[in-house]
Protein backbone atom coordinates (compact mmCIF):
# COMPACT_ATOMS: atom_id res chain seq x y z
CA UNK A 1 0.00 0.00 0.00
CA UNK A 2 1.19 3.53 -0.83
CA UNK A 3 0.40 5.45 2.33
CA UNK A 4 0.56 9.22 2.78
CA UNK A 5 2.70 9.42 5.94
CA UNK A 6 3.17 13.20 5.77
CA UNK A 7 0.59 15.68 4.60
CA UNK A 8 -0.50 19.30 4.58
CA UNK A 9 -4.22 19.61 3.87
CA UNK A 10 -6.26 22.79 3.50
CA UNK A 11 -10.06 22.78 3.83
CA UNK A 12 -11.62 26.09 2.69
CA UNK A 13 -15.04 25.04 4.02
CA UNK A 14 -13.67 25.18 7.58
CA UNK A 15 -12.02 28.59 7.19
CA UNK A 16 -13.81 31.71 8.42
CA UNK A 17 -12.64 35.12 7.25
CA UNK A 18 -11.53 35.98 10.79
CA UNK A 19 -9.43 32.77 10.79
CA UNK A 20 -7.84 33.81 7.52
CA UNK A 21 -7.10 37.33 8.77
CA UNK A 22 -5.41 35.96 11.90
CA UNK A 23 -3.50 33.38 9.85
CA UNK A 24 -2.21 36.01 7.45
CA UNK A 25 -0.51 38.00 10.21
CA UNK A 26 0.48 35.17 12.55
CA UNK A 27 2.09 31.75 12.08
CA UNK A 28 0.38 30.49 15.25
CA UNK A 29 -1.70 27.53 14.02
CA UNK A 30 -3.66 26.89 17.19
CA UNK A 31 -7.41 26.69 16.49
CA UNK A 32 -6.83 26.83 12.73
CA UNK A 33 -9.44 24.25 11.78
CA UNK A 34 -8.87 24.68 8.05
CA UNK A 35 -5.30 23.31 8.29
CA UNK A 36 -4.57 19.64 8.94
CA UNK A 37 -0.91 18.70 8.92
CA UNK A 38 1.38 15.92 10.10
CA UNK A 39 4.27 18.36 10.44
CA UNK A 40 5.14 19.17 14.06
CA UNK A 41 7.19 22.24 13.15
CA UNK A 42 4.73 23.74 10.70
CA UNK A 43 4.99 27.17 12.33
CA UNK A 44 8.64 27.32 11.20
CA UNK A 45 7.57 26.66 7.60
CA UNK A 46 4.87 29.33 7.79
CA UNK A 47 6.93 32.00 9.52
CA UNK A 48 7.51 33.71 6.17
CA UNK A 49 4.74 36.10 5.21
CA UNK A 50 5.03 35.24 1.50
CA UNK A 51 4.15 31.59 2.14
CA UNK A 52 1.18 32.51 4.32
CA UNK A 53 0.05 35.04 1.72
CA UNK A 54 -0.02 32.40 -1.05
CA UNK A 55 -2.00 30.00 1.14
CA UNK A 56 -4.34 32.85 2.11
CA UNK A 57 -5.02 33.68 -1.56
CA UNK A 58 -5.56 30.00 -2.35
CA UNK A 59 -8.16 29.61 0.41
CA UNK A 60 -9.96 32.86 -0.49
CA UNK A 61 -10.23 31.86 -4.16
CA UNK A 62 -11.60 28.43 -3.21
CA UNK A 63 -14.17 29.98 -0.88
CA UNK A 64 -15.26 32.34 -3.66
CA UNK A 65 -15.56 29.41 -6.07
CA UNK A 66 -17.72 27.51 -3.57
CA UNK A 67 -19.89 30.60 -3.06
CA UNK A 68 -20.23 31.14 -6.82
CA UNK A 69 -20.92 27.49 -7.72
CA UNK A 70 -24.51 28.03 -8.90
CA UNK A 71 -24.02 31.47 -10.52
CA UNK A 72 -21.03 30.09 -12.46
CA UNK A 73 -23.02 27.04 -13.55
CA UNK A 74 -25.93 29.12 -14.84
CA UNK A 75 -23.60 31.63 -16.52
CA UNK A 76 -21.87 28.77 -18.34
CA UNK A 77 -25.19 27.20 -19.29
CA UNK A 78 -26.62 30.40 -20.80
CA UNK A 79 -23.42 31.23 -22.70
CA UNK A 80 -23.24 27.69 -24.11
CA UNK A 81 -26.98 27.74 -24.89
CA UNK A 82 -26.67 31.04 -26.78
CA UNK A 83 -23.62 29.87 -28.77
CA UNK A 84 -25.37 26.63 -29.71
CA UNK A 85 -28.55 28.54 -30.60
CA UNK A 86 -26.50 30.61 -33.05
CA UNK A 87 -24.72 27.63 -34.61
CA UNK A 88 -27.92 25.53 -34.85
CA UNK A 89 -29.77 28.26 -36.76
CA UNK A 90 -27.03 29.40 -39.11
CA UNK A 91 -25.91 32.51 -37.26
CA UNK A 92 -27.32 35.62 -35.59
CA UNK A 93 -29.12 37.04 -38.64
CA UNK A 94 -31.11 33.86 -39.25
CA UNK A 95 -32.51 33.47 -35.73
CA UNK A 96 -35.35 36.01 -36.12
CA UNK A 97 -36.46 34.78 -39.59
CA UNK A 98 -36.46 31.20 -38.30
CA UNK A 99 -38.45 32.29 -35.24
CA UNK A 100 -41.11 34.03 -37.37
CA UNK A 101 -41.33 31.03 -39.71
CA UNK A 102 -41.64 28.63 -36.77
CA UNK A 103 -38.47 26.85 -37.89
CA UNK A 104 -36.14 27.87 -35.07
CA UNK A 105 -34.04 25.04 -33.66
CA UNK A 106 -33.75 25.03 -29.87
CA UNK A 107 -30.53 23.34 -28.68
CA UNK A 108 -30.72 20.46 -26.21
CA UNK A 109 -27.86 20.15 -23.72
CA UNK A 110 -27.52 16.38 -24.13
CA UNK A 111 -27.86 16.26 -27.93
CA UNK A 112 -25.15 15.19 -30.36
CA UNK A 113 -24.92 18.74 -31.74
CA UNK A 114 -24.67 20.64 -28.44
CA UNK A 115 -21.03 21.73 -28.03
CA UNK A 116 -19.36 22.98 -24.86
CA UNK A 117 -17.70 26.39 -24.67
CA UNK A 118 -14.41 24.71 -25.67
CA UNK A 119 -16.15 23.01 -28.59
CA UNK A 120 -17.65 26.32 -29.73
CA UNK A 121 -14.29 28.08 -29.60
CA UNK A 122 -12.79 25.38 -31.83
CA UNK A 123 -15.41 23.63 -34.01
CA UNK A 124 -12.95 21.20 -35.61
CA UNK A 125 -13.85 17.54 -35.15
CA UNK A 126 -11.92 15.90 -38.01
CA UNK A 127 -8.54 14.28 -37.46
CA UNK A 128 -5.65 15.63 -39.53
CA UNK A 129 -5.73 13.55 -42.71
CA UNK A 130 -2.11 14.45 -43.45
CA UNK A 131 -0.98 12.35 -40.48
CA UNK A 132 -1.22 8.65 -41.25
CA UNK A 133 -2.72 6.37 -38.65
CA UNK A 134 0.02 4.47 -36.87
CA UNK A 135 2.72 7.00 -37.81
CA UNK A 136 5.12 8.53 -35.28
CA UNK A 137 3.04 11.74 -34.95
CA UNK A 138 -0.32 10.00 -34.88
CA UNK A 139 -0.61 9.34 -31.14
CA UNK A 140 0.16 12.95 -30.18
CA UNK A 141 -2.33 14.26 -32.78
CA UNK A 142 -5.01 11.81 -31.63
CA UNK A 143 -4.31 12.75 -28.00
CA UNK A 144 -4.86 16.47 -28.47
CA UNK A 145 -8.15 15.84 -30.28
CA UNK A 146 -9.26 13.35 -27.60
CA UNK A 147 -8.36 15.91 -24.91
CA UNK A 148 -10.60 18.46 -26.63
CA UNK A 149 -13.39 15.92 -27.13
CA UNK A 150 -13.43 15.03 -23.41
CA UNK A 151 -15.17 18.37 -22.65
CA UNK A 152 -18.29 17.30 -24.58
CA UNK A 153 -21.42 15.34 -23.62
CA UNK A 154 -21.85 11.61 -24.27
CA UNK A 155 -23.95 11.92 -27.44
CA UNK A 156 -21.61 14.51 -28.95
CA UNK A 157 -18.61 12.27 -28.24
CA UNK A 158 -20.35 9.20 -29.70
CA UNK A 159 -21.35 11.11 -32.84
CA UNK A 160 -17.83 12.40 -33.51
CA UNK A 161 -16.27 8.98 -32.92
CA UNK A 162 -18.79 7.13 -35.11
CA UNK A 163 -19.22 9.62 -37.96
CA UNK A 164 -15.80 11.26 -38.18
CA UNK A 165 -13.11 9.19 -36.48
CA UNK A 166 -14.58 5.71 -37.13
CA UNK A 167 -13.73 4.67 -33.58
CA UNK A 168 -15.62 3.13 -30.65
CA UNK A 169 -16.57 4.75 -27.34
CA UNK A 170 -15.82 2.20 -24.62
CA UNK A 171 -16.71 4.36 -21.64
CA UNK A 172 -17.81 7.81 -20.48
CA UNK A 173 -17.27 8.23 -16.75
CA UNK A 174 -18.24 10.89 -14.22
CA UNK A 175 -16.13 9.98 -11.20
CA UNK A 176 -16.44 10.84 -7.54
CA UNK A 177 -14.21 13.22 -5.61
CA UNK A 178 -14.61 12.01 -2.04
CA UNK A 179 -13.27 15.26 -0.57
CA UNK A 180 -15.51 17.59 -2.58
CA UNK A 181 -18.47 15.17 -2.34
CA UNK A 182 -19.07 15.79 -6.05
CA UNK A 183 -18.81 13.90 -9.35
CA UNK A 184 -16.23 16.31 -10.73
CA UNK A 185 -13.77 14.06 -12.61
CA UNK A 186 -14.78 13.06 -16.14
CA UNK A 187 -12.99 10.53 -18.34
CA UNK A 188 -13.64 9.07 -21.79
CA UNK A 189 -12.19 5.80 -23.11
CA UNK A 190 -11.87 5.37 -26.88
CA UNK A 191 -10.86 2.38 -29.01
CA UNK A 192 -9.09 2.89 -32.34
CA UNK A 193 -9.46 -0.31 -34.39
CA UNK A 194 -7.79 1.14 -37.49
CA UNK A 195 -4.32 0.43 -36.12
CA UNK A 196 -2.68 -2.83 -35.17
CA UNK A 197 -2.38 -3.42 -32.37
CA UNK A 198 -5.64 -1.66 -31.48
CA UNK A 199 -5.07 1.53 -29.50
CA UNK A 200 -7.08 2.47 -26.40
CA UNK A 201 -7.13 6.19 -25.57
CA UNK A 202 -7.95 7.32 -22.02
CA UNK A 203 -8.66 11.06 -21.96
CA UNK A 204 -9.22 13.02 -18.73
CA UNK A 205 -11.34 16.16 -18.98
CA UNK A 206 -9.60 19.39 -18.06
CA UNK A 207 -10.85 22.42 -16.13
CA UNK A 208 -14.35 23.43 -17.19
CA UNK A 209 -14.31 27.27 -17.21
CA UNK A 210 -17.66 27.36 -15.40
CA UNK A 211 -17.15 24.48 -12.96
CA UNK A 212 -16.22 25.80 -9.52
CA UNK A 213 -15.19 22.33 -8.30
CA UNK A 214 -12.53 22.14 -11.03
CA UNK A 215 -11.17 25.54 -10.03
CA UNK A 216 -11.07 24.49 -6.37
CA UNK A 217 -9.02 21.45 -7.40
CA UNK A 218 -6.59 23.65 -9.34
CA UNK A 219 -6.11 26.17 -6.51
CA UNK A 220 -5.82 23.61 -3.72
CA UNK A 221 -2.24 23.85 -2.39
CA UNK A 222 -2.54 20.78 -0.18
CA UNK A 223 0.11 18.11 -0.58
CA UNK A 224 0.72 14.52 0.43
CA UNK A 225 4.13 12.93 0.81
CA UNK A 226 4.49 9.28 -0.21
CA UNK A 227 7.52 7.33 0.98
CA UNK A 228 10.19 6.89 -1.73
CA UNK A 229 8.03 8.88 -4.16
CA UNK A 230 7.88 12.49 -2.95
CA UNK A 231 5.30 15.20 -2.35
CA UNK A 232 2.30 15.32 -4.70
CA UNK A 233 -0.34 18.01 -5.28
CA UNK A 234 -3.30 17.23 -3.00
CA UNK A 235 -6.05 18.67 -5.20
CA UNK A 236 -5.13 16.49 -8.17
CA UNK A 237 -4.70 13.40 -5.99
CA UNK A 238 -8.20 13.89 -4.55
CA UNK A 239 -9.67 14.31 -8.04
CA UNK A 240 -8.03 11.05 -9.13
CA UNK A 241 -9.57 9.12 -6.23
CA UNK A 242 -7.24 9.34 -3.23
CA UNK A 243 -8.54 7.24 -0.33
CA UNK A 244 -8.28 8.17 3.34
CA UNK A 245 -5.55 5.54 3.80
CA UNK A 246 -3.64 6.66 0.69
CA UNK A 247 -3.45 4.54 -2.46
CA UNK A 248 -4.24 0.94 -1.49
CA UNK A 249 -3.46 -1.42 -4.35
CA UNK A 250 -6.13 -3.96 -3.56
CA UNK A 251 -9.59 -2.55 -2.88
CA UNK A 252 -13.01 -4.16 -2.83
CA UNK A 253 -14.09 -2.89 -6.24
CA UNK A 254 -17.80 -3.55 -5.66
CA UNK A 255 -17.80 -1.44 -2.49
CA UNK A 256 -16.02 1.51 -4.09
CA UNK A 257 -18.00 1.52 -7.35
CA UNK A 258 -21.63 2.10 -6.39
CA UNK A 259 -23.73 4.64 -8.28
CA UNK A 260 -22.44 7.63 -6.31
CA UNK A 261 -18.79 6.82 -5.64
CA UNK A 262 -16.89 5.78 -8.74
CA UNK A 263 -13.30 6.81 -7.99
CA UNK A 264 -11.42 7.68 -11.19
CA UNK A 265 -8.20 5.69 -10.71
CA UNK A 266 -9.83 2.46 -9.55
CA UNK A 267 -12.69 2.64 -12.06
CA UNK A 268 -10.48 3.29 -15.09
CA UNK A 269 -7.80 0.80 -14.05
CA UNK A 270 -10.40 -1.94 -13.48
CA UNK A 271 -12.07 -1.37 -16.85
CA UNK A 272 -8.75 -1.04 -18.66
CA UNK A 273 -7.72 -4.43 -17.29
CA UNK A 274 -10.98 -5.93 -18.58
CA UNK A 275 -10.46 -4.38 -22.03
CA UNK A 276 -6.84 -5.51 -22.26
CA UNK A 277 -7.70 -9.02 -21.05
CA UNK A 278 -10.26 -9.29 -23.85
CA UNK A 279 -7.80 -7.84 -26.39
CA UNK A 280 -4.32 -9.01 -25.30
CA UNK A 281 -2.55 -7.35 -28.24
CA UNK A 282 -4.04 -3.90 -27.55
CA UNK A 283 -2.02 -0.96 -26.21
CA UNK A 284 -3.21 2.22 -24.49
CA UNK A 285 -2.22 5.86 -24.07
CA UNK A 286 -3.19 8.49 -21.48
CA UNK A 287 -3.91 12.11 -22.25
CA UNK A 288 -5.55 15.28 -20.98
CA UNK A 289 -5.55 19.06 -21.16
CA UNK A 290 -4.87 21.34 -18.16
CA UNK A 291 -6.28 19.56 -15.08
CA UNK A 292 -6.78 16.51 -17.31
CA UNK A 293 -3.07 16.44 -18.10
CA UNK A 294 -2.25 16.43 -14.38
CA UNK A 295 -4.61 13.49 -13.84
CA UNK A 296 -3.12 11.59 -16.79
CA UNK A 297 0.44 11.73 -15.46
CA UNK A 298 -0.68 11.03 -11.88
CA UNK A 299 -2.64 7.98 -13.10
CA UNK A 300 0.68 6.78 -14.53
CA UNK A 301 2.42 7.57 -11.24
CA UNK A 302 -0.01 5.44 -9.21
CA UNK A 303 0.42 2.54 -11.64
CA UNK A 304 4.17 2.81 -11.04
CA UNK A 305 3.77 3.04 -7.25
CA UNK A 306 1.79 -0.21 -7.39
CA UNK A 307 4.29 -1.88 -9.77
CA UNK A 308 1.51 -2.71 -12.23
CA UNK A 309 3.99 -4.23 -14.68
CA UNK A 310 1.41 -5.83 -16.98
CA UNK A 311 -0.48 -2.56 -17.33
CA UNK A 312 2.67 -0.50 -17.78
CA UNK A 313 3.88 -2.93 -20.46
CA UNK A 314 0.73 -2.00 -22.41
CA UNK A 315 1.13 1.75 -21.83
CA UNK A 316 2.53 3.31 -25.01
CA UNK A 317 2.73 6.90 -23.83
CA UNK A 318 1.39 9.87 -21.85
CA UNK A 319 0.59 13.07 -23.76
CA UNK A 320 -0.39 16.18 -21.80
CA UNK A 321 -1.31 19.68 -22.99
CA UNK A 322 -1.05 22.74 -20.75
CA UNK A 323 -0.38 20.52 -17.73
CA UNK A 324 0.27 22.20 -14.35
CA UNK A 325 3.00 21.08 -11.95
CA UNK A 326 1.99 18.03 -9.92
CA UNK A 327 4.81 17.30 -7.44
CA UNK A 328 8.15 18.24 -5.93
CA UNK A 329 11.69 17.56 -7.15
CA UNK A 330 11.84 14.13 -5.48
CA UNK A 331 8.60 13.14 -7.22
CA UNK A 332 10.10 14.29 -10.52
CA UNK A 333 13.14 12.05 -10.01
CA UNK A 334 10.88 9.10 -9.14
CA UNK A 335 8.86 9.66 -12.32
CA UNK A 336 11.88 10.08 -14.60
CA UNK A 337 13.43 6.87 -13.28
CA UNK A 338 10.13 4.97 -13.50
CA UNK A 339 9.31 6.21 -17.01
CA UNK A 340 12.75 5.05 -18.13
CA UNK A 341 12.40 1.71 -16.32
CA UNK A 342 9.03 0.89 -17.90
CA UNK A 343 9.92 2.52 -21.25
CA UNK A 344 6.90 4.84 -21.23
CA UNK A 345 6.91 7.85 -23.56
CA UNK A 346 6.00 11.13 -21.82
CA UNK A 347 5.41 14.27 -23.89
CA UNK A 348 4.33 17.52 -22.20
CA UNK A 349 3.16 20.23 -24.60
CA UNK A 350 3.10 23.93 -23.68
CA UNK A 351 1.79 26.81 -25.78
CA UNK A 352 3.51 30.20 -25.53
CA UNK A 353 2.45 32.23 -22.47
CA UNK A 354 -0.15 29.78 -21.15
CA UNK A 355 -0.20 30.36 -17.38
CA UNK A 356 -1.46 26.92 -16.33
CA UNK A 357 1.85 25.04 -16.91
CA UNK A 358 3.53 27.66 -14.71
CA UNK A 359 1.26 26.86 -11.75
CA UNK A 360 1.66 26.21 -8.88
CA UNK A 361 4.60 28.62 -8.87
CA UNK A 362 8.13 27.27 -8.95
CA UNK A 363 9.88 29.39 -6.31
CA UNK A 364 11.31 29.02 -2.82
CA UNK A 365 7.85 29.36 -1.29
CA UNK A 366 6.31 26.35 -3.05
CA UNK A 367 8.06 23.08 -3.86
CA UNK A 368 6.28 22.09 -7.11
CA UNK A 369 8.56 21.24 -10.05
CA UNK A 370 8.10 20.01 -13.61
CA UNK A 371 10.07 17.02 -14.85
CA UNK A 372 11.06 15.64 -18.22
CA UNK A 373 11.18 17.37 -21.58
CA UNK A 374 8.82 20.22 -22.48
CA UNK A 375 7.65 20.56 -26.08
CA UNK A 376 7.19 24.32 -26.22
CA UNK A 377 5.42 26.22 -29.03
CA UNK A 378 5.61 29.99 -29.42
CA UNK A 379 2.84 32.26 -30.76
CA UNK A 380 3.90 31.41 -34.33
CA UNK A 381 3.63 27.68 -33.55
CA UNK A 382 7.37 27.21 -33.86
CA UNK A 383 8.31 24.31 -31.63
CA UNK A 384 11.35 23.50 -29.57
CA UNK A 385 12.23 20.99 -26.87
CA UNK A 386 13.24 22.38 -23.49
CA UNK A 387 13.95 20.76 -20.14
CA UNK A 388 13.02 23.89 -18.21
CA UNK A 389 9.87 25.99 -18.14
Amino acid sequence: MCTTEKYFVLDPREATFSDLACFLFSSDLRNRKFIDSSEQKLEDDLCRFRRRWIIFVSIVIQKLMILLRKPLYFLGFYISFWLNLLSSNGGFFKILPNLFKGKIIWPEKTSATFASLIGNLDRRVELDRRIERGSKRYKAMLSIMASKLSYENTNFVSSVLHNHWKMDLLGFYSCWNGYQKQKSTEVIVIKDTSTYPNLIVVSFRGTDPFDSDDWCTDFDLSWYEIKNVGKVHGGFMKALGLQKEGWPKDVNFDQTQNETTQYAYYTIMHHLKEILDQNPASKFILTGHSLGGALAILFTAVLMMHDEEQMLDKLEGVYTFGQPRVGDEEFGKFMKNSLKKYEVMYERYVYCNDMVPRLPFDDKTLMFKHFGACLYYDSFYRGKVSFKL
